[in-house]
């Protein structure tokens, strides 16, 4: 199986865009340069049949192979406890952010068994580990950024403290989307925090280029930005 979906991964491979895509992660050398709808077609044909014997079975070695196995897990039907298996046996596999975001993105069953995968997450935030880190925070992002999880979120978001960029840019904009989702929660979050001023400068950034976010308050988000030290140490002198 795994070597007749090797075939049509490398069939599909596209020179030009193999570039693109790798320029668009910096820090994996091992793309084929598949477009993603590509790989999701092939994904769904494989859910709809033998794909314990294929997640079982399925190799790492390119970037597309990794990111079939995501989508895969991401259309399979089965039980809860099933599935949390699997993604705890996928999570170690996510080296870069564009397999996790899309993996987050299609674990959509997320929306039905919010009490559990919510309690199954946590661990994840606590993780010493960038990709781990960035999983627990963007599946906060994509289905917990409402009422009454909101309240819980922020605080959670502020306990992470990590200097890896890709867990750093997630927190920021998970900050960003729940301000644009809940702006009367999210202000006073932004007024008393513990970021750092990389993070926060990076949430207020992301929070106005938001079409849904008011020109006047994209004005009053910019006046919030913090000086770096050394400039503030400057005028102080």
């Amino acid at each position: 199986m795994e070597t007749d979906i090797r075939t049509q991964l490398l069939s599909l491979a596209e020179p030009e865009y193999q570039k693109f895509a790798a320029s668009l992660i910096p820090n994996i050398s091992n793309v084929m340069g598949v477009r993603l709808p590509a790989i999701r077609k092939i994904a769904k044909k494989i859910a709809a049949g033998d794909w314990r014997t294929y997640l079982d079975t399925a190799e790492d070695e390119y970037f597309e192979q990794v990111m079939l196995q995501a989508m895969v897990i991401g259309h399979v039907q089965t039980d809860l406890d099933e599935l949390l298996t699997r993604i705890a046996a996928f999570v170690p596999k996510i080296d870069n952010w564009s397999v996790c975001d899309s993996f987050c993105a299609g674990l959509k069953y997320t929306k039905v068994h919010k009490e559990a995968v919510w309690n199954f997450i946590q661990p994840y935030l606590k993780s010493d580990q960038e990709y781990e880190i960035r999983f627990g925070v963007v599946m906060l992002l994509n289905f917990y950024l409402e009422l009454p999880y909101i309240h819980q979120v922020l605080p959670l978001l502020d306990q992470i403290k990590h200097e890896a960029y890709y867990v750093k840019m997630a927190v920021a904009w998970a900050i960003s989307i729940a301000y644009v989702k809940h702006p009367e929660v999210t202000m006073p979050y932004l007024q008393h925090n513990t970021l750092d001023d990389f993070t926060y400068n990076k949430a207020l950034q992301k929070i106005t280029e938001s079409y849904r976010v008011t020109p006047e308050d994209k004005q009053l988000i910019r006046s919030m930005k913090r000086k770096a030290k050394k400039q503030v140490q400057t005028l102080n002198r």
